[in-house]
């Protein structure tokens, strides 16, 4: 528990997400002075500090409804990148291009925080094991959930499926390194 006393303290400290995967270390050790970077004028909408990837072309909807989501496991979006190397678009598998910009369900942990109630965004990672919370977690171990307008997640200890649309996203720190790459506008959370 030694090691999530840093995030305790940033996010009591008002940390946003961008400032919890930082401490996270979701793409391989940071150190806990790194802080979320200050949107740059060609932030994401939303006012993200993100470089979105070239998108793979929409499906074009048939009906009002939305079409029932797809299924998948931190499994399918996988990469093959060796312990420590750099993110790379080049990096992204046939699987990854071809969830993107589709409507999904992916089961996993919130990642703790002091807010228990109405999150609109959070950190889902893959498992609840310590060293997941802790430097050193693999970027594609946890995807930024931000939540549809109106729409709220509640904390809970147990594994969780959030639906929503699945975005290859770069994240990046202060020093320019990835702290994400994945990101899911989300629109329910069971």
């Amino acid at each position: 528990m030694a090691s999530s006393l840093p995030l305790f303290q940033a996010l009591r400290a008002g940390a946003t997400v961008t400032g919890v995967v930082a401490l996270l270390g979701c793409g391989g050790p940071r150190s806990p002075a790194t802080r979320p970077v200050p949107p740059a004028a060609d932030a994401a909408p939303g006012g993200s500090p993100s470089t979105a990837l070239p998108a793979a072309p929409a499906a074009a909807a048939t009906s009002a409804a939305p079409a029932a989501p797809r299924e998948i496991t931190f499994d399918d979006i996988k990469l093959g990148l060796e312990k420590g190397a750099p993110f790379t678009p080049d990096a992204l598998t046939p699987r990854v291009r071809e969830l993107e910009r589709q409507r999904v369900r992916i089961r996993g942990y919130i990642l703790p925080s002091f807010q228990q109630t109405g999150l609109t965004q959070f950190v889902l990672v893959r498992d609840n094991m310590e060293c997941c919370f802790g430097p050193g977690a693999a970027l594609h171990d946890c995807v930024v959930v931000r939540m549809a307008p109106g729409t709220s997640a509640e904390f809970s200890i147990r594994p969780v499926a959030v639906t929503g649309v699945f975005r290859v996203e770069e994240l990046r720190g202060p020093g320019g390194g990835h702290l994400a790459i994945y990101a899911l506008d989300g629109d329910d959370v069971k």
